[in-house]
C-alpha cells in the first residue's frame, strides 16, 4: 500500500478541508464531497463488517476493492454495526485499526468513509466513535450520529436510528452508551424537526436516507416499527429516494408499494445468516440474499443503477432508475 499512500493522504486531506467548510441544513452538519466532472457519482455501502477481518470480512473487503476501481468510486458508506461485539472501548481500542485500517487496504476504498452508528456501537464508547482523534489514526474515517452529506447531485442524510429503538432502553442484557442521547424524546423530537427542515430545504437530484436499522425488511430483524411511524412520514412527505440500512445481514431491496422509496438493506459485510428470513410481499420484495456481500451506487442526474454483490463479487441484483421518467428496470 506504500506506493500509492502519498497520494491518498494528499486526496484526504483535500476532501477533510472541503469538510472544513461546511454549511448547515437546519442544525444538522453538512459535509460536502465534490461529484465526477462530468457530475456522475459512484459509492459503496458496506454495513456490520467489525469482526477484525473474520467471517470473509477480508474477502468482502478484497471484493469492495475491485469493484471500487472498475467504478471509480467517490466514497464508502458504512450503515453501522461497526466494531463487534461492543463497540470500541475507547480512542485507543487497536479494534479500530484491527477491523478497518488494517482490513479496507485497496486503493480505491482510500477515500472518504461516511459512517452511523450501530446498536453494537453504542454498547461500547459510542462516544469514541465519533471522536476528531479517530481521523488522526484514519484519516478516512467521518462518523457523527446524524449529518448530511452533500455530493452535488445527491444529498446523503445520515440518521442516529438507535436511539428510537424501545427494546434496547430495557435490555437487560446490555448495556447501552447514551451520553448525549437522553433525555430521549427531546433527543428524538430535535433529530426529527432538524431532518424534516433539511430534506425541504434540499434541491438534489437525488435524496437519499441512511440509517442502521431498516424500515422494511424480511430478514432477522424485520421491519423495525418505530421507524415506520416517526420516520417514514418525513420521507415520504419529502420524496426521498433510497433508504439504505443494515442490522439485517443480508442484502435486500424491497420496494415500496405506496411511493417511490427504494429499500435498500447492505449488512453483509462480514457475518451473514443464512435461511433467517421472514414471509414478505411478493410483489415488494425484488431481491434477497443470505450471504456476505456489499452494494453499489451510481448516479448521474438523469439515471440511478443500484448493483448487490457476493463475496467472490459476483453481481446477484442489478436495478436502474430513470429521473426523467420515473421508471424503473
Amino acid at each position: 500500500m506504500a506506493h500509492y499512500i502519498t497520494v491518498a493522504t494528499t486526496l484526504r486531506f483535500v476532501v477533510l478541508f472541503c469538510i472544513s467548510l461546511v454549511s448547515c441544513f437546519a442544525r444538522l452538519q453538512t459535509f460536502k464531497h465534490p461529484a465526477k466532472a462530468d457530475g456522475s457519482l459512484s459509492l459503496l455501502v458496506v454495513g456490520d463488517w467489525g469482526r477484525r477481518g473474520f467471517y470473509n470480512q477480508s474477502k468482502v473487503a478484497l471484493q469492495m476493492g475491485r469493484t471500487g476501481e472498475k467504478l471509480d468510486i467517490d466514497f464508502v458508506i458504512s450503515t453501522g454495526d461497526n466494531f463487534y461485539d461492543d463497540g470500541l472501548e475507547g480512542v485507543n481500542d487497536p479494534a479500530f485499526e484491527q477491523s478497518f485500517t488494517n482490513i479496507y487496504t485497496g486503493k480505491y476504498l482510500q477515500k472518504q468513509w461516511y459512517t452511523v452508528l450501530g446498536n453494537h456501537d453504542y454498547r461500547g464508547d459510542a462516544v469514541a466513535q465519533l471522536s476528531p482523534e479517530l481521523q488522526k489514526i484514519d484519516s478516512r474515517w467521518v462518523c457523527l450520529r446524524s449529518f448530511i452529506l452533500n455530493a452535488e447531485i445527491a444529498d446523503f442524510f445520515f440518521v442516529d436510528t438507535t436511539p428510537f429503538v424501545d427494546d434496547y432502553f430495557v435490555d437487560p442484557d446490555h448495556t447501552y452508551d447514551w451520553r448525549d442521547v437522553l433525555p430521549r424524546s427531546r433527543y428524538l423530537a430535535t433529530l426529527l424537526k432538524d431532518l424534516g427542515a433539511a430534506l425541504r430545504e434540499s434541491t438534489a437530484t437525488w435524496k437519499i436516507v441512511v440509517g442502521h436499522h431498516a424500515i422494511r425488511s424480511c430478514g432477522h430483524h424485520g421491519d423495525t416499527q418505530e421507524l415506520i411511524e416517526q420516520l417514514l412520514p418525513l420521507l415520504r412527505a419529502n420524496n426521498v429516494d433510497l433508504y439504505m440500512n443494515g442490522h439485517d445481514h443480508c442484502l435486500e431491496h424491497i420496494t415500496s408499494l405506496d411511493d417511490s422509496i427504494q429499500y435498500l438493506t447492505s449488512g453483509a459485510g462480514s457475518k451473514a445468516w443464512r435461511g433467517d428470513v421472514k414471509n414478505y410481499n411478493r410483489e415488494a420484495l425484488k431481491f434477497f440474499y443470505d450471504g456476505q456481500g456489499f452494494m453499489s451506487l451510481q448516479l448521474t442526474r438523469t439515471d440511478g443503477e443500484l448493483v448487490f454483490y457476493d463475496v467472490f463479487g459476483k453481481v446477484l441484483h442489478t436495478w436502474k432508475v430513470s429521473k426523467d421518467h420515473h421508471s424503473a428496470i
